[in-house]
């Protein structure tokens, strides 16, 4: 009965219903619409912030440390495999389509990474922490819903997902390299609990020191790949076009398929509206020390991972010449792509690039579902120690275990979050406008800006000591 449930609500939300595409393409119009297209607009702007993003105190979480943990999560197996399906389902359209969500998206990052800052709190540890848990109960004012939102973040980041993205890796390295699931399952879990004891700081570094690396390999080998197929990227770019708008021989059906797949995959990509980024947003302590400032900079992780990630994997399967049958395909494709440009080298590349976007994602996940122990009252030791173990043992669990129910109910927990999520921005537009307006209004004057939240019309209340001209620091 459990099982009829959640299959149940799974297809409304991710099914033939496709309701959650719906609200989050409301969500990427609405929040463009209401900032003017901001994501456009201040494109430029969003790149100049990065220059001091890396200043903070050492007891804080920098600017860039968060911009890198979120992409730890964004960035895992829908950059490889979930590309693959979308051109197996869509055909090239699908890329196009692809980057219109991730352009309408970055509006709605923007949104919830700004309200993840102007309502973070302080635990116990004295650290910051935020996400849509915390803008429910202190900008709604709706405990219940920050609490509905908890759990199904606990269920899906917390402990459903760190069992799929290590059996995602297992996987791999077993088809690649012959290695039995349970001691590499072993290795992985090892490893991660090294990291993830250190807490949210020693995830940020460790986030900081890899992600930059592994994206740049990653496009690294793209761009040769596009280089050495040079002559055929012009014709690649036409079909792209043509085959997003139906103007190839199969017409309208095509682009119908283009437009669902590309935007669906994208969505799963890039997590805009999902309330994940939010926590990482929300753990920063900008520079400047403004709301919007972390806005600019976690847009920035849409961009990142949807406009250059999952392109440079688009890139590496449309040049080469590899069957794209029309039935779905995802990892294989890819591997397929990668074998074709790289010989046998390209199943080794693809299973170390799984193997390193799953981990760091295995790693980011555990801080979001961390930063909610402090809404509990669980953010000691004895409640830090007793997830950290339940965490670590679900992930030992999913190195070798069959996860068919396990993924459906962490798509169902994905759905609600996103569903909550959604709800609450929403609601909560006036006062990111209002948060917006007041970051333009201190540049236009020629200021430095620096938030305060006594000065700035905001919904609710936030935590006292937080926002205030006692709190700001020179970095």
């Amino acid at each position: 009965m459990v099982n009829e449930v959640i299959a149940s609500v799974n297809g409304l939300l991710w099914g033939e219903g496709q309701l959650l595409i719906y609200i989050l393409l409301f969500a990427g119009v609405w929040f463009s619409a209401r900032l003017g297209c901001i994501q456009v607009r201040q494109f430029a702007h969003m790149f100049t912030l990065l220059k001091g993003s890396s200043k903070a105190n050492k007891e804080e979480i920098s600017s860039f440390q968060a911009l890198c943990t979120g992409l730890s999560a964004r960035v895992g197996t829908g950059n490889l495999a979930g590309v693959a399906v979308a051109i197996s389902l869509g055909g090239s359209g699908a890329i196009f389509w692809m980057w219109v969500i991730a352009v309408l998206g970055m509006a709605t990052g923007f949104a919830e990474s700004v309200l993840g800052q102007v309502y973070k709190v302080r635990d116990s540890a004295g650290e910051f922490r935020g996400g849509p848990a915390y803008y429910i109960q202190m900008g709604l004012n709706k405990r219940w819903l920050a609490i509905v939102f908890a759990v199904c973040l606990f269920l899906g980041y917390g402990f459903s997902f760190s069992a799929m993205q290590t059996n995602t890796i297992t996987d791999a390295l077993s088809f690649a390299f012959d290695i039995p699931p349970l001691y590499s399952g072993i290795v992985i879990t090892v490893l991660a609990g090294s990291i993830i004891l250190g807490g949210f700081k020693a995830i940020a570094r460790f986030a900081e020191r890899v992600v930059p690396m592994m994206g740049i390999v990653f496009v690294s080998v793209a761009v040769i790949i596009t280089l050495i197929n040079f002559s055929e990227v012009p014709a690649m770019i036409k079909d792209i076009l043509l085959s997003a708008f139906g103007l190839q021989e199969a017409g309208a059906g095509a682009m119908g398929a283009a437009i669902k797949n590309g935007i669906q995959r994208g969505l799963y990509s890039n997590e805009a509206g999902a309330g994940s980024v939010p926590h990482a947003s929300g753990a920063a302590s900008p520079v400047p020390n403004h709301p919007v400032t972390q806005g600019y900079i976690q847009m920035l992780g849409v961009f990142f991972d949807t406009i250059v990630l999952c392109s440079c994997t688009a890139v590496v399967i449309l040049l080469a010449d590899v069957d794209i049958s029309g039935e779905m395909q995802g990892i294989r494709l890819t591997q397929n792509a990668m074998t074709a440009h790289l010989a046998q080298g390209g199943v080794y590349f693809v299973a170390a690039a799984i193997t390193l976007f799953a981990f760091t994602s295995v790693v980011a996940n555990f801080a979001y579902a961390e930063s909610n122990l402090h809404l509990f009252k669980l953010d000691n030791k004895l409640g830090r120690s007793i997830y950290t173990a339940m965490y670590l043992g679900m992930m030992l669990w999913g190195a070798t275990a069959t996860l068919k129910e396990v993924w459906s109910l962490a798509d169902m927990a994905l759905g609600l979050m996103t569903l909550v999520n959604i709800f609450a921005i929403v609601l909560l537009t006036p006062t990111i406008i209002a948060v917006n307006n007041d970051y333009n209004a201190q540049r236009k004057l020629g200021k430095e800006p620096e938030f305060n939240a006594k000065r700035v019309n905001i919904q609710g209340q936030s935590e006292h000591g937080i926002w205030g001209k006692h709190e700001s620091q020179i970095r």
